[in-house]
């Protein structure tokens, strides 16, 4: 069953409870009672080192696992009553009311958060006033967030207008939603009706979105092992070689590669695997003259007529 993120929160506070009330439980043990998978479990177990009491860092949640059994290092030097400073109590009441404001927020989420920001307000007494005098607004991404969540928890399907870079146009899609992720950026996982495929949308892509009243129903799919990355290329992808400059080393950071040459002058020599290499024309007009696609010779031969197109698209501009 596909985990929304509330849901997801919500089980992982649960699980310091759990955990703290039971030293040394066994992995199997909690992941059949929380009923979640053990991969799932771990991947929680990931996150909450990163938790604790203190927003500068200290005071963390030292849970860790030996993949056998869960041990919790320091559940008394966390079990303090929260103290927040004022710069602390300021930014979580803004935050929470700016979440509170989420369009697509299921309404028992909603009241329950808007319960919590008055009980800080009273708490936080000066800078509870403080705070009220602040605003956040979110971006788009944040309302489509809101919804897909919503769309994940009701099972219920989307209706999505989506920017395509590849192919730089917008199209229509009805998608019946799987998960949300986050690498990088933030993604939606579905079965596209379009494609009839499993496909990945990113939400800040997303230009219009609404909530259908079709039940979303997904094939059955095993969830695919995101911990090496969004983009995993198959060793039958096409082959792709650029060389980037000093200005374009920084693409050997961020596409995946099968290897990455010194060239004399500071730059690199970058061969790599894409089930769609004409997506590469995109980042060959990014680069401009920090890089070019010297293989295959009909890529390089596309990206040198779109950088010719662009050129003049702007001389008639100007």
């Amino acid at each position: 069953m596909a985990t929304n993120a509330i849901d997801q929160t919500r089980r992982m506070l649960s699980l310091v409870t759990y955990l703290r009330e039971r030293p040394g439980a066994h992995v199997q043990d909690v992941a059949r009672a929380f009923g979640i998978t053990e991969d799932e479990l771990i991947s929680d177990l990931d996150v909450l080192p990163m938790c604790g009491t203190s927003f500068r860092g200290g005071d963390l949640l030292d849970i860790d696992t030996d993949g056998d059994r869960i041990w919790w290092h320091n559940p008394d030097d966390v079990a303090e009553p929260l103290r927040l400073a004022a710069d602390e109590a300021t930014a979580l009441l803004v935050a929470a009311r700016a979440v509170a404001t989420l369009p697509g927020l299921r309404e028992s989420d909603r009241d329950a958060l808007v319960r919590a920001t008055a009980k800080l307000e009273t708490a936080a007494g000066e800078s509870g006033a403080a705070s009220s005098r602040l605003s956040v607004t979110f971006e788009a991404e944040g309302g489509v967030f809101a919804d897909v969540d919503r769309a994940i928890s009701e099972r219920r399907r989307l209706w999505l207008r989506y920017y395509s870079p590849a192919r730089d146009e917008l199209t229509e899609r009805e998608v019946d939603p799987i998960r949300l992720f986050a690498v990088g950026h933030t993604y939606i996982e579905g079965w596209c009706r379009l494609s009839e495929a499993r496909r990945t949308f990113r939400l800040d892509r997303v230009a219009e979105i609404r909530l259908l009243d079709a039940p979303a129903a997904p094939p059955e799919l095993e969830l695919r092992d995101l911990s090496a990355g969004l983009v995993q290329p198959a060793a039958e992808d096409p082959e792709v070689v650029i060389e980037v400059g000093t200005g374009g080393r920084w693409v050997a950071e961020y596409y995946p590669h099968d290897s990455a040459e010194e060239l004399p002058d500071g730059g690199l020599r970058i061969t790599l695997r894409t089930p769609d290499p004409a997506s590469l024309r995109r980042l060959a007009l990014r680069l401009g003259g920090d890089g070019r696609i010297v293989a295959p010779p009909e890529l390089a031969d596309s990206a040198r007529e779109a950088a010719r197109e662009a050129l003049a698209a702007y001389d008639d501009a100007v």
